[in-house]
């Protein structure tokens, strides 16, 4: 009977102590598997560069990779973010950037998924 009590008493302080062990990995960034895919308006932030009145964001969807740039916005690595496409830019150059970049995405709005 020592025995059974005992697993239960520590199967219950199991119960209490993972809800706030899994709140406690919230904060970490959210990587996705190359194999999983989001829809096409989704990806995970990778890396942000920031300009006047642009905050660049690479994102990864799967296993592709790309860039979009959007107004100003508060993100960081690990962010999941859904974008509305405004147009697409080849080969685009950024001059505040002073950087090309073979593919660049305007979206006119962004939203941060919790």
């Amino acid at each position: 009977m020592r025995f059974s009590t005992l697993s239960v008493m520590l199967l219950t302080v199991c119960l209490f102590v993972y809800p706030l062990h899994a709140s406690a990995q919230q904060d970490k960034p959210f990587y996705i598997a190359a194999n999983d895919t989001l829809p096409n308006d989704e990806g995970i932030v990778m890396e942000v560069l920031d300009t006047t009145g642009y905050t660049y964001m690479e994102l990864q969807n799967g296993d592709r990779r790309f860039w979009i740039a959007a107004p100003t916005t508060q993100v960081k690595p690990g962010d999941h973010v859904r974008f509305i496409q405004s147009m697409s830019m080849e080969n685009f150059t950024s001059k505040t950037l002073n950087r090309t970049f073979r593919r660049v995405i305007f979206v006119s709005s962004t939203m941060i998924k919790k």
